[in-house]
């Protein structure tokens, strides 16, 4: 079944790439691999993924001690708690929920002890909904100035993550916002400022967000199928 829909996920992102003339190969799939077991995801790995996220520090770490880093990026995408943060350069390649300029600041603490610099993107909070953490857009130019001076960590671009509903079309916007946002502070040429990278859509939407922009979608229930309750 993995094998399958990963044949579909394929061809649908390089349908939605060609529909809006972009290059298919600028896409990455994510398999959100949260609460799957490790069977479940060496079977996705042998289907032919390579780039994984998971939500929880912990669970991470038990899946990765038994799947390997060799081969495989694996991309933090939950909510990252500050006293987790010494956990994260063993585990990850990417954090993708920077949400605010503290969390960056100790990201960018831990780096230095060990010497070490993380890749990040910042979480952003376009829907101003008080149930999600990110940075308010508004402050988005003053907060990636200050957390450009941190050189423990290296921010590559930006996320989101829209209000769910069950019709695609209603995260258009919130896409188009994000990436006009990425727009914006790149053209401030901040240096050490690099926003390459747009980290939205999910198994639900995918196909839009890479219409507006995604260079990565965040894919679980349309790869693994739903979840057993």
């Amino acid at each position: 079944m993995i094998s399958k829909n990963l044949k579909y996920l394929k061809q649908s992102i390089v349908k939605a790439a060609k529909r809006v003339g972009r290059d298919p190969s600028e896409i990455k799939l994510l398999a959100v691999t949260k609460e799957q077991s490790n069977v479940i995801v060496t079977e996705a790995i042998q289907a032919g993924m390579t780039l994984l996220g998971e939500n929880k520090v912990q669970e991470a770490s038990g899946k990765i001690e038994v799947l390997g880093r060799n081969g495989l990026e694996w991309h933090f995408i939950g909510r990252l708690q500050k006293n987790k943060v010494k956990f994260i350069f063993d585990l990850f390649d990417l954090i993708h929920s920077v949400d605010s300029f503290s969390l960056a600041e100790a990201i960018h603490k831990k780096a230095l002890k060990i010497g070490s610099c993380m890749p990040i993107l910042l979480q952003i909070n376009i829907s101003g909904e008080k149930s999600k953490l990110g940075i308010n857009p508004l402050n988005l130019p003053e907060e990636i100035k200050k957390i450009a001076k941190l050189e423990g960590v290296k921010v590559c671009g930006l996320m989101t993550i829209p209000p769910f509903n069950s019709n695609p079309e209603n995260s258009r916007s919130y896409y188009v916002r994000l990436r006009e946002l990425r727009d914006t502070c790149s053209n401030l040429n901040i240096p050490r400022i690099n926003l390459n990278e747009l980290s939205m859509g999910m198994s639900n939407d995918y196909e839009v967000a890479i219409e507006e922009g995604a260079t990565m979608v965040r894919v679980g229930t349309g790869l693994f199928g739903p979840r057993s309750t």
